[in-house]
């Protein structure tokens, strides 16, 4: 092995990590961001994605938490944006003190009491308890009892966090009390408040420490040197070199930011890449396709023969395959030319967790033909209970067919607005960060979920720019997005269908028959519940 351990400079540790041997365990940005962090008051660390970070300051939590008093020991709590992401701060700290502190409690899952005025919130977390009488706590959110508490706090991600103004107002309250405050993130736009902060640090105008690694920074320190070595494999220049260069192609656009520790210009993304890509799934198709121009010129007998075939071939099997005892919604976003049509189902689970079945992208397909589509798909759908359809310009049409076909209670023709925005998408950002939302393993669909900004508070595609080359290289402009929200937006819709037998009685058609599709019936009928329109 061609990696040899890296070492730290002794005078940049404290006391107490030099009896634990870290200076062969850590890389050198690893050891610097646990000594500041250990010896600062207020740290602020801006980043590349994925190159252990948090994995050292959960080195940093274990050795304040397990340290006495007399010694500088504390609490630590960990802030991140996702129960992912306490989860695997916890693990990383469960093992740092296996290795140093073997005394430590086991991880043990909890409620966490947020004390608010408007009543008491439990939020899941998770603790390590230490004999030295000091506790590692990591949660997915910020409380605002972190007001009467003292200690180390680590908010990970922060240009993640949607209230960070508060939680830097409460974390850093407990300076004056002998606390510390490391805040560490990658970049989510300029006018982000942890970009902000970073200013304030640079410039002098907050006290504190700030530390910048970058992907070449830790590079340059070893990180693919350590990767081989966990990995068994022989380390060569161009190795790293066809490596570091992989991993650049696979950002994108979004290299500058999420590696290299520039803030986008503007505006910054809605969800962190690992919040996206940690709600996704393996096995669950997306399924695309694409005609030329010629097909649209085609007459209607072949094109509608070709539909049908397409559809038999690759969505008849998804279909059948759906839990017919599950609810299921259905989200579209329109597309004819230059943007794609998407269209999104979710089955709704025992637990309330919406997971996605396939997702079928259009692209270049006549408006006839997607309509054909539309109805093979909803009329398939077992347990149908709300449509959202994209109905901004020429998608309007094909939102007001839908809407004629199953009526207005099982349809909403959707003119998306900012207004719109501003209600619903927080709604479906909450079910990443609960954890209620399923996703295809699709880097097209992270990269279009990755597109939505925040645009003076509201989470919405940009009016400017914000169209993406996907991995088949031909333009997207966060299409699959909008359409997954509009899919949640439609699962929320409380709609009873009722079916109409041949004799003219009307039963419900799900409720009492749980399977039962609309195609089956004689005709079918909704009553949306949130209308109050009682009774069959």
């Amino acid at each position: 092995m061609s990696a040899a351990p890296a070492h730290i400079p002794k005078a940049e540790l404290p006391p107490l990590l030099l009896d634990q041997g870290l200076p062969s365990v850590l890389l050198p940005y690893q050891g610097k961001v646990l000594s500041t962090t250990s010896t600062i008051a207020l740290t602020v660390i801006e980043k590349s994605r994925r190159i252990g970070v948090t994995w050292a300051l959960a080195a940093a939590g274990v050795l304040t938490s397990g340290a006495a008093r007399k010694a500088g020991g504390m609490d630590t709590l960990y802030l991140g944006p996702s129960l992912d992401m306490a989860r695997e701060f916890i693990d990383a700290a469960a093992m740092w003190a296996k290795a140093f502190l073997p005394a430590a409690s086991e991880v043990e899952e909890f409620l966490f009491k947020d004390h608010h005025s408007e009543g008491d919130k439990d939020i899941q977390a998770f603790r390590i308890k230490f004999a030295s009488g000091f506790d590692i706590v990591a949660l997915s959110s910020a409380p605002r009892s972190l007001r009467g508490r003292q200690g180390f706090v680590i908010i990970d991600e922060a240009a993640f966090h949607d209230a960070l103004d508060e939680v830097l107002k409460a974390a850093l309250a407990l300076i004056m009390w002998g606390g510390r405050v490391a805040v560490v993130s990658t970049h989510n736009g300029d006018l982000n408040t942890f970009n902000q902060l970073v200013k304030e640090i640079r410039t002098g105008k907050r006290p504190g420490a700030h530390l910048r690694v970058d992907f070449d920074d830790a590079l340059k320190d070893g990180l693919y040197r350590r990767i081989c070595l966990v990995l068994g494999k022989e380390w060569t220049a161009e190795g790293e070199a066809a490596w570091r260069q992989e991993v650049v192609d696979f950002y994108g656009e979004d290299a500058e930011e999420e590696l290299f520790c520039v803030p986008k210009a503007g505006t910054g993304a809605w969800l962190s890449r690992a919040l996206i890509e940690a709600r996704m799934q393996d096995g669950l198709s997306v399924i695309r396709w694409e005609q030329p121009d010629s097909f649209t010129h085609e007459s209607d007998h072949i094109r509608e023969a070709e539909c049908l075939d397409f559809c038999e071939r690759h969505l008849r099997p998804l279909l059948a395959a759906l839990d017919p005892h599950l609810r299921t919604s259905l989200g579209s976003d329109f597309g004819r030319s230059g943007d794609l049509s998407v269209f999104w189902p979710f089955q709704v689970l025992a637990d309330t967790t919406r997971r996605t079945p396939f997702v079928l992208e259009l692209r270049n397909i006549p408006y006839k033909q997607q309509e054909q589509i539309l109805y093979y798909i909803a009329n398939r759908l077992p347990r149908l209970s709300g449509i959202a359809m994209d109905a901004r310009g020429n998608g309007q049409a094909l939102a007001e067919f839908a809407v004629q076909k199953y009526g207005s209670g099982m349809v909403e023709a959707v003119m998306l607005s900012t207004e719109w925005y501003r209600k619903n998408m927080p709604l479906y950002k909450a079910a990443f960060e609960d954890a209620t939302v399923i996703l295809p393993r699709d880097e097209d669909i992270a990269s279009d979920h990755r597109a939505i900004v925040l645009d003076k508070g509201v989470a919405k595609l940009p009016e400017k720019g914000g169209r993406r080359k996907g991995t088949d290289g031909k333009q997207r402009h966060g299409d699959a997005a909008i359409a997954g929200a509009l899919a949640y937006y439609a699962s929320l819709i409380d709609v009873q269908v009722y079916k109409v037998l041949s004799t003219g009685e009307r039963v419900r058609a799900f409720d009492e028959q749980p399977g039962v599709q609309v195609d089956q019936a004689v005709g079918f009928g909704v009553v949306r519940r949130d209308l109050n329109l009682g009774g069959y």
